[in-house]
């Protein structure tokens, strides 16, 4: 999934199975609860990545998580993206998995140095790569499944990181544009639904801010780890050539290829939702909003209204950029549907004192002390990843909040569920099989039914196909958690148990 970026193959976990889906919903919430509570038109799906996935990265051009996950003490236990799921060879099987189990989607990413390995047309377009993502496509399309193909998840060139820092220069919008522009024309006749990235906070943050995923940039005083970066300004500077390249991207979509092709484009967000520490303190109430202005808002804000979040212009000041007139402009409004990722929720605190102004980053930029536990006592089922906590009722308020904020645009549920040491965990009443792990989702697609009483409705849970144990790009690296449904056992010889 988008922010935990599998790397071997030890595990492999594929897609939703609805039956099991719906199998635990007697020993949670009672019977009656399955596929057909879900409004006419409610779909269901499966997602990937290419890193996470493809692997065959002697095929393609190196990307900057093939150089993180090489330099030592990045990757804990030194997993690499050199075979991942060995989806670029085993594709049709795992597809044939995905609609065993009665999908209707399937979400993955196309890997930019594949397509273009040098990162530019004129640095030559790979042709096996092109045949690859055309062959996949028609595989989908076969089987009855609807393609929703997102063209940036986290895995920028190396050679344009090299060359001008990637999405530190301004001159990644250029590239990004020719590289989106090339895949609308290539694969634009049969794919209807295109997001322009995935999880941008993620990529930033984590890549620029905390340097735990690639590129690995950070300032010393966040992480000694880190060799270069500044997590004062730098986050925030990638994160603008970002928004800048999605409105272009879409902007020319719009204008060329949209009547046409007649696809949607949107873009695929991240959130925690957040519940006060103290329900009876204003600070914490305000705390709340400053967080979700600082997850949520610092990429929503813009496209939505052109601008970023009040309270991040205020706290952040001069070091964050400003868009042009033009560029507010052609970001207002800049997608036609909404992808949402949600994984877990956390209590914010007003944080007692003011940052160390003289260490400034956008881990502390917001005054605020998340945390999952209010009086030793978490905020719901913990998961094997500390971050993370089982609060299905965060996904009803997320979606509810983002209706009143930003309009009730279609939203997608592109990502949503937790890791565990084993296996993906929704459902603490069911058991793994040798052969399958299934979870149950009944609670989070009970909180995902049901906001539309009050107007917000998500359309579509997209869920983990087979996976192996995750490089994770929170900061939790290593191939001890894994997400999705099935198992794959014995590392290394890529064998369903």
């Amino acid at each position: 999934t988008s922010d935990r970026v599998g790397m071997d193959r030890g595990t492999l976990l594929p897609a939703l199975l609805l039956a099991a889906l719906l199998a635990c919903s007697g020993g949670v919430h009672g019977a009656g609860f399955n596929r057909y509570s879900f409004p006419k038109g409610f779909i269901f799906g499966t997602g990937s990545s290419a890193i996470q996935y493809e692997g065959a990265v002697n095929l393609r051009g190196k990307n900057i998580w093939d150089t993180f996950a090489r330099t030592p003490g990045k990757i804990a236990d030194g997993s690499n993206p050199d075979t991942a799921n060995d989806f670029y060879h085993r594709y049709k099987d795992d597809l044939k998995l995905i609609t065993d189990m009665n999908m209707d989607t399937f979400r993955f990413s196309l890997a930019w140095s594949r397509i273009l390995p040098n990162g530019t047309i004129a640095g030559g377009i790979n042709k096996a790569g092109v045949d690859f993502y055309n062959n996949l496509i028609d595989e989908v399309l076969a089987r009855g499944l609807t393609p929703f193909v997102t063209i940036f998840h986290f895995d920028t060139p190396q050679v344009l990181e090299d060359k001008y820092g990637g999405f530190l220069s301004e001159k990644i919008i250029k590239d990004y544009v020719e590289y989106a522009e090339l895949c609308f024309k290539l694969f634009g006749d049969r794919v209807k639904f295109w997001t322009t990235f995935n999880e941008p906070m993620i990529f930033c943050a984590y890549g620029y801010g905390s340097g735990s995923t690639a590129p690995g940039r950070c300032s010393t005083y966040v992480s000694k780890a880190c060799g270069a970066g500044d997590s004062s300004t730098e986050p925030y500077i990638a994160g603008h050539n970002l928004l800048i390249a999605h409105a272009e991207a879409v902007r020319l979509y719009r204008t060329r290829y949209q009547a046409a092709q007649r696809g949607q484009v949107g873009i695929v967000q991240v959130s925690h939702w957040f519940i006060p520490y103290d329900a009876a303190s204003d600070a914490d109430r305000h705390a709340v909003k400053r967080s979700l202005d600082f997850m949520l808002g610092w990429f929503m804000h813009p496209v939505a209204f052109g601008e970023y979040p009040a309270t991040m212009r205020r706290l952040v000041g001069r070091r964050l950029p400003e868009f042009t007139k033009e560029q507010s402009d052609m970001l207002k409004g800049s997608y036609d549907f909404l992808g949402l990722n949600y994984y877990t929720s956390n209590y914010a605190q007003a944080a007692a004192r003011a940052p160390d102004g003289s260490k400034p980053s956008y881990g502390t930029d917001h005054w605020v002390n998340q945390t999952g536990y209010r009086n030793g006592v978490p905020i719901g089922p913990p998961a094997y990843t500390p971050i993370f906590f089982n609060y299905p009722p965060g996904l009803r308020e997320l979606l509810l909040y983002i209706r009143r904020i930003y309009g009730n645009r279609p939203i997608y549920i592109t990502e949503n569920g937790k890791p565990k040491k084993t296996f993906l965990l929704i459902c603490p009443s069911v058991q793994v099989t040798d052969s399958i792990a299934v979870r149950c989702r009944h609670r989070r697609g009970e909180q995902q039914h049901n906001p539309d009483e009050r107007g917000a409705q998500g359309r579509h849970p997209h869920l983990l196909p087979r996976q192996p144990p995750q490089v994770r790009a929170q900061g939790h690296p290593g191939g001890g958690e894994r997400e999705g449904l099935h198992h794959m056992d014995v590392p290394g010889r890529l064998r369903v148990r």
